[in-house]
């Protein structure tokens, strides 16, 4: 037996591709979800709101001080339990078993992109000075109106490399879905290596599409960067 067999390599290539869609999807749901939830909670600690300022401190520390994959376990597991005890406690029917493992996926990854995203945001809106609200009061606008219309475009301009480095991370930290039976890409090639034993050439498939991956989102990122500097 070869220590690389680049033809097997290449020939499973087209079926670990067409794992690429479930990886996106869980990337993109998660980002998307944790965009507008790190927003709020971002709010919650610029605006120092009672009792939501001081859980928001904890819940970003406790998910940035603890891996993904003890994250996604314990939701995995965690959340069926949760759903058992407000079924014995209230008599609403929650079947936990009907929920697909990708329903927890979604909502671990999603938990843990809105930790970081909302550290990001938070700091990127206290990167605009002040002084551009205060014009906008002094204009007649609301807060939400100054927001919107003034300083979250800014914000965005700063912010946007920090969030391509989370997507990409979001990317890359899919491959632990196979885990709890998510079938993506590491999923796809994890099988394919154990049934021909070719481990090795199953792998450097997901490395390459993955990094393939990341350096499209790269180049997406930079080109989006580029227009937002232009335009702001």
């Amino acid at each position: 037996m070869t220590i690389f067999n680049l033809q097997f390599a290449i020939e499973q290539f087209p079926a670990v591709l067409e794992a690429v869609p479930m990886t996106l999807t869980i990337a993109f749901v998660a980002m998307a979800f944790g965009m507008v939830l790190g927003f709020l909670l971002a709010l919650c600690r610029i605006y120092k709101i009672p009792v939501l300022n001081r859980l928001t401190i904890i819940y970003v520390s406790f998910i940035r001080g603890t891996p993904l994959l003890v994250q996604l376990y314990v939701l995995f597991y965690g959340l069926p339990l949760c759903m058992e005890t407000v079924h014995q406690w209230t008599g609403l029917h929650m079947p936990a078993a009907a929920v697909s493992p990708l329903a927890y996926a979604l909502v671990a990854y999603t938990v843990n992109s809105t930790a970081y995203q909302s550290e990001i945001i938070r700091s990127s809106l206290k990167a605009i000075d002040i002084g551009q609200m205060e014009a906008a009061y002094a204009c007649g606008m609301t807060t939400a109106q100054g927001l919107w219309r003034i300083v979250i475009p800014q914000a965005l301009r700063i912010a946007l490399p920090n969030f391509g480095n989370v997507f990409i991370g979001l990317i890359k930290g899919t491959s632990l879905v196979f885990a709890v039976k998510v079938v993506e890409i590491m999923a796809v090639a994890k099988v394919i290596a154990g049934d021909g034993y070719r481990f090795l050439e199953m792998y450097f498939d997901a490395s390459v599409l993955y990094w393939i991956i990341c350096f499209l989102c790269e180049r997406a990122i930079a080109v989006l960067e580029k227009k937002l500097r232009a335009k702001y």
